[in-house]
Order: C-alpha cells, then structure tokens, then sequence
C-alpha cells in the first residue's frame, strides 16, 4: 500500500513481478502508471472512504461563505455590531445559482447536502447527460456560463491536461465580484498566485480550499494574506468513521491481492511486462 511517498519507475522495478500497488486514499497522482503498467503492476485505490466527510466539508465551506461567517465574525471580534456592514452583498440562497466543476461521485453527494436549501444548481461536466442532469434537478452548462453564472463554484474534476490551471486571472475575471469559489478535489485546478491576485484585487469576493498544488502550503505562499480565505489542511477527508473505513478496505485489498484476485477499485488489473 503507497499512501503520500511518490511510487516512480525505481520502486516498480524494485516489487515482484505482477504485484498488486494499492494506493491508500482517493487519489493516485503519486503513483506513476506507465511505469507499474510497463513492469506487469496492477494498481487499485480507495476512492469511496470518505464521500460523506468531503461532501461535508465542502457545503459547510459555501455556506460559510455564502453566509459571510468569516467577516461577520471578525467583526465581533473586533468590538462592532454591524451585520450589515459586513455581510452585504448577500444574496438569498433561492437567489442563489450554485456551480459545480464536475460532478462525480464526491460533487453528487455535496449536491444531496445542499438540495434542501433553495439554491438553483448548473452543472459543467461532459461526462454528464442532459437526461442524468434533469434527473438531478440541475441544469447542464458549458464552462463560460458556469464561470459568468454563478455565485459560488465548487470544484469536483480530477487534475489532467485539460483541467489542470483552469482556474486562472482570465476565469476570474470573467465570474461575479460577487462570486466565491471552493476546492476540495485538487489544488492543481487553480493558479494559486492568480486567485490570491483576484482575491486582494476584487476580482471575486472569496474562496474556501482545502487542497493545493505543493502540501503543506508553503511559508510564502500568497494564499496565506489573501483576504476572503478559508483554509485547511487537506482535512475534508478526515472522521474518526474514514480512518476505520479506509484501513478496512484497504486490509480487504491487500488480502483480495494475496488470493490472486484484482483490487476492489482497479485503476488498472494487467500491465504488460516491457522486456
């Protein structure tokens, strides 16, 4: 089982042959899968451990910003009375147009938590059809109306060639003032320099992230004075129920492994061998 350590070509051509590299989390971007699949690997991981606790997290981080729990506290702090002066402009969530960037199973299970509130939902995700998304009571966009639309983004796409730095000064220049932007999938979507610039420039009015491109975030990472941010250590996973969860599935893969049989969740099941 590989869980942060990067798993390269060395350590593919250190394992036996057709071994079995369980990747012990949601992800596998630490592993490189040309180099298991040239050495013969299979490769699995764990991609269901902890879907409730990331949806969780994610709504509790848009309603605190829809919601300006931030400033509004600040402002007791700081000896004042003044709910206006630091929550407006604040929209009402049926005035509200709620964005998700993909909607995988992670972006599904946010959308349950959050359907009782009113929002009105658009969705950006090729994968998704027009009859799925009517099903879900969301309504199927292209990625210039998810960005010029709505008042919140959440991010659900993996990190590849297209998606990776999607998120950039142009992106942000084209959604609301008004709008705020959440990442729990990969801190990899976002130009991280660029969001802290939109962020002190008004270019959006708040964003929530519990994923970056380099963890922990470093000393001098912008982000760090940003205004209008909500940040956390890459903890969205994380319940006292995941850890449980996630050490008996992968314990149920690594036995799966030693009966010969292939991973619970495979990424890949036979590499091929390059002599």
């Amino acid at each position: 089982a590989v869980q942060f350590a990067p798993f390269g070509a060395e350590a593919a051509k250190a394992v036996a042959p057709g071994a079995t590299i369980i990747r012990y989390g949601v992800g596998y971007d630490n592993i490189d899968l040309e180099a298991a699949r040239n050495e013969g690997l299979k490769v699995g991981y764990v991609p269901d451990y902890c879907v409730e606790e990331v949806a969780a997290h994610t709504a509790a981080s848009a309603l605190a910003l829809l919601r300006k729990i931030m400033p509004l506290d600040h402002c007791v702090r700081a000896g004042e009375w003044a709910a206006v002066k630091y929550s407006a402009p604040l929209k009402s969530f049926p005035d509200t147009v709620f964005g998700f960037f993909g909607l995988g199973q992670i972006g599904q299970a946010v959308l349950s938590c959050l359907q009782g509130f009113g929002f009105s939902f658009i969705v950006c995700d090729p994968a998704l059809g027009e009859t799925s998304a009517a099903e879900m009571g969301v309504e199927k966009v292209n990625s210039d109306d998810l960005i010029r639309r709505s008042d919140i983004i959440s991010l659900h796409a993996p990190a590849n060639g297209e998606t990776t730095g999607y998120f950039d000064l142009q992106r942000f220049a084209q959604m609301k003032n008004s709008a705020f932007l959440v990442n729990t999938a990969r801190g990899q979507l976002i130009v991280e320099q660029d969001l802290a610039q939109a962020l002190t420039s008004g270019e959006i009015a708040g964003a929530a992230l519990d994923v970056f491109c380099t963890e922990p975030l470093p000393e001098n990472s912008p982000l760090r004075h940003a205004p209008g941010l909500i940040l956390s250590p890459h903890a969205a996973w994380y319940s006292d129920a995941a850890i449980s969860r996630l050490q008996g599935l992968v314990a149920q893969d690594i036995a799966r492994a030693l009966r010969g049989e292939p991973p619970r969740k495979p990424v890949f099941t036979e590499g091929s061998k390059q002599e």
